[in-house]
């Protein structure tokens, strides 16, 4: 796979942290772009933050990578996390840096592109945007943590989003866990009941 994995200034460097340790960047090619602000959260939020090895790293300001031309062919391309200036901005069809213009590339390209917004609460003008987005063809996978696997630490939190967008890549996910039905759970990929991802009135559904 040819991915692209890109991070704005939104909080939540930990999961942009975690999808490229469980990416294996030996087996794909990995292309990371960072913005201005995201470089400041993760010095905050992470502190020292070292590259995988095998990761093409690029800053956002710049043309000269493969991805921002719809010649070159990439698989899909992940934005976390997702600040909502950094989505309104994709949703307007602005493309004057890196992350922007590769994102438009993928829409018209109709290639997979995966937005993490974390931002919450949402106004109106979020809500409309993330609709835009969803209509030009994205997928929009808000970083809502899933707690029914009892995750012991914050690596482990995170991960409960990190498994839906290895996911939503087709990649594997060897720390995710998949409700089985009748109470029980299985790690790294377990059955699934037929009827979707949680088994009736089960701890995976929104209940009514």
């Amino acid at each position: 796979m040819r991915l692209v994995v890109a991070a704005t200034g939104a909080s939540g460097a930990i999961y942009f942290q975690r999808l490229l340790e469980q990416v294996d960047c030996a087996a794909h090619e990995v292309h990371v772009v960072l913005s201005a602000y995201a470089r400041q959260v993760i010095r905050e939020e992470l502190g020292t933050w070292t590259p995988p090895a095998g990761v093409h790293l690029h800053g956002d300001k710049t043309m000269h990578v493969p991805f921002v031309s719809g010649s070159a062919p990439f698989d899909a391309m992940v934005v976390v996390p997702c600040s909502m200036g950094t989505l309104a901005r994709i949703a307007a069809g602005i493309a004057d840096t890196t992350i922007l213009r590769a994102a438009d590339v993928f829409l018209k390209e109709r290639r997979k592109l995966v937005v993490v917004p974390r931002e919450t609460p949402w106004n109106l003008i979020h809500a409309r945007n993330v609709v835009t987005l969803m209509e030009a063809g994205a997928l929009v996978l808000p970083a809502s943590p899933s707690f029914y696997s009892k995750p012991a630490n914050l690596n482990e939190l995170a991960d409960t989003v990190v498994s839906r967008i290895l996911s939503q890549l087709g990649l594997p996910d060897p720390n995710g866990f998949r409700w089985c039905g009748s109470g029980s759970l299985g790690a790294g990929g377990g059955a699934r009941d037929s009827g979707g991802e949680a088994g009736s009135g089960s701890a995976g559904n929104e209940l009514e």
